[in-house]
C-alpha cells in the first residue's frame, strides 16, 4: 500500500466529516478501504508465517508451515 493511497483514504474521510461525499467518492472510499484491509491482512499473515516456536522438546515449529496452508487463511 503506497502513501498516496493512504493519503487519499484520509482525505475522503475528512471530506465525509466536513461536507459529505458524492456517490463516486463513496465508491472510491469503499474500494480504497478494502484494498487497505487486504494489504493489512496480507502483511500480518506474512509476519505470522515467519514466526518460529521452540517446543518443550527443543524442536522448532514454524507457524507458517503448521497453520499457513489451511483454508480461510
Amino acid at each position: 500500500m503506497d502513501e498516496h493511497t493512504i493519503d487519499r483514504i484520509n482525505e475522503l474521510y475528512h471530506k465525509t466529516k466536513k461536507e459529505g461525499l458524492t456517490e463516486e467518492e463513496k465508491e472510491e472510499q469503499k474500494v480504497l478501504r478494502q484494498e487497505y484491509v487486504d494489504s493489512f491482512r496480507s502483511n500480518l499473515k506474512d509476519q505470522l508465517d515467519r514466526i518460529d516456536i521452540r517446543e518443550e522438546d527443543g524442536s522448532v515449529t514454524n507457524l507458517g508451515e503448521k497453520y499457513g496452508n489451511k483454508e480461510g487463511n
